[in-house]
C-alpha cells in the first residue's frame, strides 16, 4: 500500500481554516480538509465543462484560478489538464504529482493566503452550477463485497446456505454498463423486462420490484498495461478515490435472468453516481484496520498485505433517505431509511484492484469499480428495500402514513456519506440522488 493515501500531512489539519467562511461550518462536506474534484458549468449556459474543487458551498473553478494567479511551474503543469476540463489526464498523473496539488490547493484556500483577492473571483456558488460525471468513465465493474447484503439477500433464495463456496475466497464481481451511468439528479423510467410468470412462460412489463442499492464507487487512477497485474503493494497508488453510487436494480427481473450469467438488464438501465470524487489522500485520517471474523479464511497472498491489514478499510459512515413524490409536494424533508459503515465491507479496495488484474486484465484512469451493497449487521441495517422489507414481506412505514417494499413512480432516493473521527475534522460526499419515473408507454 502506498504510504501517500494512508499518511497524514498538514492538508489534514484539523485546525486548517478556510477563508471560505461556508467550509468553516460544523457538518459541513466540503471543508479544507476535503477538497474533492468534479466537472460543473454554470446553469444555463453552454460554456465547456470544467473541473473544480467543492470548498464550503463554493466551488473553486481551476480554469480561472490558473489564469488569475501565479503558480509554480509544477503546479501549473499539474492544473493544465484541470483548466482543460480533463480530469482523467490529472488521475493519471502519480501520487505524488496528485498529492502536491493538494498541498497547493491547500494552502491557497487556507487563512491567510497571499492570492485570496484574486481566488476569490473564482469561485461560483455550488446552487448556481449544474454538474456532470466528474470523469470519462470507459468500464464499470460492480463488486459484491458487503457480506451482511449478500447474505441477507442469500437467506431469502437459499436459507440454508446464503453464503455461496467462493465468496470468502474471491471479490465476486460482474462487468457493468457504463452507457448508462448518470450524474446525482438523473432521472430515469422505471425498466421494463421479462419477469417470471404464474405458469412456465414469463410475462412482460414494468419492473414492480424496483430497488436501491447503497454502494461506494472507486475511480481508477493510473491503470496498467495488457497483460500485466497491480500488485497490493501499489494497488492504492491505482486508486484516485471515491464516489457514492446506486445500482438500481429490477429484483423481479433480475430473479428471472440471474442465472446463469448474473444480471443484465435488470441492472443496466441506471446507475448514479454523486459528482465530487473525495481523493484517496483525502480519506488518510479515516483508515482503519482490515479484519476478518475469527474463523473465516484470510485471503490468497496475492490479496493480502501487512498494510492492508494495517489500514485497508475506511471508516465511512453511509447513508439512504427517501423522498416519496406527496412529501415532495406537501413540501417535507426526506426521511432517512438506514445507516452503515464501509469498514464493515468484506474485501478492501486495494484487493479489487489487485483481483481485477491479477489475470492480465487492464484498467485505465476513470474505470469506475463498484464495491455492492453496502449493509450493516444489525436489524434495519440494509442497504436496499429488499432487505429493509425482507423481500417484500414487510412494508416500510414512513412518517407521512405511506408504506413500501420497493420504490414507486416519483421517488426520490438519496445517498449520503460521511467520516468523522476524534482529533480530525468531519468531511462528506455530498448527495447522491435519483428519481424514478413512471415506465415509457
Amino acid at each position: 500500500m502506498s504510504a501517500t493515501t494512508t499518511t497524514l500531512d498538514a492538508t489534514h489539519d484539523p485546525a486548517l481554516r478556510s477563508w471560505v467562511d461556508s467550509a468553516n461550518r460544523p457538518g459541513s462536506d466540503f471543508p479544507i480538509q476535503n477538497l474533492p474534484y468534479g466537472r460543473f458549468r454554470r446553469s444555463g449556459s453552454a460554456e465547456p465543462w470544467r473541473v473544480g474543487v467543492a470548498i464550503g458551498d463554493q466551488v473553486l473553478d481551476l480554469r480561472l484560478a490558473r489564469e488569475q494567479c501565479t503558480w509554480s511551474v509544477d503546479i501549473d503543469r499539474l492544473l493544465q489538464p484541470l483548466a482543460a476540463g480533463d480530469l482523467n489526464a490529472f488521475m493519471a498523473q502519480s501520487s505524488p504529482a496528485r498529492r502536491a496539488l493538494r498541498t497547493a490547493l491547500s494552502g491557497a484556500l487556507r487563512e491567510p493566503a497571499e492570492q485570496r483577492v484574486l481566488l476569490a473571483r473564482c469561485l461560483v456558488p455550488q446552487d448556481s452550477v449544474e454538474m456532470t460525471l466528474p470523469c470519462t468513465i470507459g468500464d464499470y465493474t460492480d463488486f459484491y463485497t458487503g457480506i451482511h447484503h449478500a447474505t441477507t439477500v442469500g437467506k431469502l433464495f437459499r436459507p440454508d446456505a446464503p453464503l455461496l463456496p467462493n465468496y470468502k475466497w474471491v471479490p465476486i464481481g460482474y462487468h457493468g454498463r457504463a452507457s448508462s451511468i448518470g450524474v446525482s439528479g438523473q432521472s430515469f423510467a422505471r425498466p421494463l423486462g421479462q419477469t417470471k410468470g404464474e405458469g412456465d412462460a414469463p410475462v412482460f412489463g414494468p419492473s414492480k420490484r424496483l430497488d436501491h442499492e447503497l454502494e461506494l464507487g472507486a475511480l481508477i487512477g493510473a491503470g496498467n498495461a495488457p497483460g500485466t497485474s497491480i500488485g497490493m503493494t501499489h494497488a492504492e497508488e491505482a486508486l484516485f478515490g471515491v464516489v457514492l453510487l446506486n445500482d438500481w436494480s429490477a429484483r423481479d427481473v433480475q430473479a428471472w435472468e440471474y442465472q446463469p450469467l448474473g444480471p443484465f438488464l435488470s441492472k443496466n438501465f441506471a446507475t448514479t453516481i454523486s459528482p465530487w470524487v473525495v481523493t484517496m489522500d483525502a480519506l488518510a485520517p479515516y483508515r482503519t484496520a482490515f479484519e476478518r471474523p475469527a474463523g473465516d479464511p484470510q485471503p490468497l497472498p496475492y490479496l493480502d498485505s501487512e498494510t492492508n491489514r494495517r489500514a485497508g478499510s475506511i471508516d465511512m459512515t453511509l447513508e439512504t433517505w427517501l423522498q416519496t413524490a406527496q412529501m415532495r409536494a406537501n413540501g417535507e424533508p426526506a426521511v432517512r431509511l438506514m445507516q452503515s459503515n464501509f469498514r464493515d465491507a468484506y474485501w478492501t479496495l486495494a484487493q479489487l484492484v489487485a483481483h481485477h488484474t491479477v489475470n492480465g486484465c487492464n484498467l485505465q484512469s476513470g474505470d469506475l469499480l463498484g464495491t455492492g451493497t453496502q449493509s450493516g449487521p444489525e436489524e434495519g441495517q440494509g442497504g436496499s428495500l429488499l432487505e429493509l422489507s425482507k423481500g417484500g414481506k414487510e412494508p416500510l412505514h414512513l412518517p407521512n402514513g405511506e408504506t413500501r417494499t420497493f420504490l414507486a413512480d416519483g421517488d426520490t432516493l438519496i445517498l449520503r456519506a460521511f467520516c468523522e473521527r476524534a482529533g480530525f475534522a468531519r468531511i462528506g460526499l455530498g448527495e447522491c440522488a435519483g428519481t424514478v419515473l413512471p415506465a415509457r408507454a
